[in-house]
């Protein structure tokens, strides 16, 4: 019994340490060389060893947003290839949350990449067709950041969720129970995940869009300047900083 005690002790050492490696490799993949397509390889491969293990579940969840972002959308087939995308990156991230780790900081991130998918299935139906999520995005955001304050990516989210919103009047918002949501909130949570993460190209530019709501064209200069300047971190920073730019020269004379 000792000796069948001791060879699961180090079966479960000898995977622990191979999904270790599959992880960074995962990463190294995603966020170094943009390869989301490799990265869900990675993982897909990653799953089968280790069905239950949330690190490998978000990560798939991240990858199938990030590559169902890019897809084609000028078909109804398209379409439906990537509300597809969005809903395995909402099952895996389901799964991830339901595991319940001990480890607040994964547990933390497993919620947020819930949020995100979520986040993803309201705009593409509609955020006015898909109230009961979005009050869903912001209770996952807000758990997620409870469970670990350095949270920048759900800081964003939530900074996010209260700004979309706010694209319609309150008056609009009271009778639906979105009236929590507000710019002030927003500019909180958009600085927040700012300071945990100053050099993210994304957060800048949507804290200056909110700002340019909020007629702060002082500020939202100052973040739009600041982003060409800054290192890339995402796939997509060429294009925001073209985005920047030109809401550079649009607010120039404000």
């Amino acid at each position: 019994m000792k000796q069948l005690l001791i060879f699961f002790f180090f079966a479960n050492l000898n995977l622990q340490a191979q999904n270790s490696s599959i992880i960074d490799l995962a990463d190294e993949a995603a966020l170094k060389n943009f390869d989301n397509k490799k990265a869900l390889q990675i993982l897909e491969e990653a799953i089968k060893l280790d069905s239950e293990n949330p690190e490998i579940l978000w990560r798939l969840s991240r990858a199938y947003v990030d590559l169902g972002e890019h897809l084609p959308t000028s078909t109804d087939a398209q379409k439906e290839e990537q509300i597809r995308f969005y809903q395995k990156s909402l099952d895996f991230a389901e799964r991830a949350v339901k595991i319940n780790s001990s480890n607040q900081i994964l547990q933390s991130m497993s919620i947020t990449r819930r949020a995100i998918a979520l986040g993803r299935v309201a705009l593409f139906k509609g955020v006015w067709e898909s109230l009961d999520l979005v009050k869903k995005i912001k209770d996952d955001c807000e758990k997620a950041i409870k469970l670990d304050k350095t949270n920048a990516t759900a800081f964003y989210v939530l900074a996010r969720t209260h700004a979309k919103i706010c694209e319609k009047p309150k008056l609009v918002r009271y009778p639906l129970g979105l009236s929590w949501a507000n710019l002030d909130d927003a500019v909180k949570f958009f600085k927040k995940a700012i300071e945990i993460r100053p050099t993210f190209i994304m957060y800048k530019l949507d804290f200056a869009r909110t700002l340019v709501d909020l007629d702060d064209f002082k500020n939202a200069k100052e973040q739009l300047y600041k982003i060409q300047y800054l290192p890339t971190e995402d796939e997509d920073d060429d294009q925001y900083r073209k985005e920047a730019k030109l809401l550079l020269e649009k607010i120039k004379s404000k």
